[in-house]
């Protein structure tokens, strides 16, 4: 295991069980994702921690020189993915709780959905 994917699994353990967040599991995009509500708010990709924050929070860090947009390997980063440099000294703890947040706080229920 990397410590990549070491560092990942910590920060699985420490948010499952929280209101709403599921595992990483399944197959294709997302299969190292964590998900609150069914949707993807932090994964592992290519050794990268990539959380979906506000774009102008995601800009914010860009400009920082903490990492990227997230792209998906289809040629055109994604303005609300951000992709932590593996060279930075961020804590993946708050970033991924704050995704948490942002991902969370848009579910509207069975209804709104």
């Amino acid at each position: 295991m990397t410590p990549a994917e070491e560092r990942f699994d910590d920060l699985v353990t420490e948010l499952l069980g929280l209101p709403g967040v599921t595992p990483p599991g399944g197959s294709g995009f997302g299969r190292s994702a964590l998900r609150v509500h069914n949707k993807i708010f932090a994964m592992l990709v290519r050794g990268q921690l990539v959380v979906k924050l506000p774009g102008e929070r995601v800009d914010g860090l860009v400009d920082g020189g903490e990492g990227g947009n997230f792209d998906a390997n289809k040629g055109t980063p994604m303005k609300e993915w951000f992709a932590l440099s593996p060279d930075s000294t961020l804590d993946w703890s708050p970033l991924a709780r704050e995704a948490l947040a942002f991902v969370g706080g848009r579910h509207k229920g069975p209804a709104g959905d």
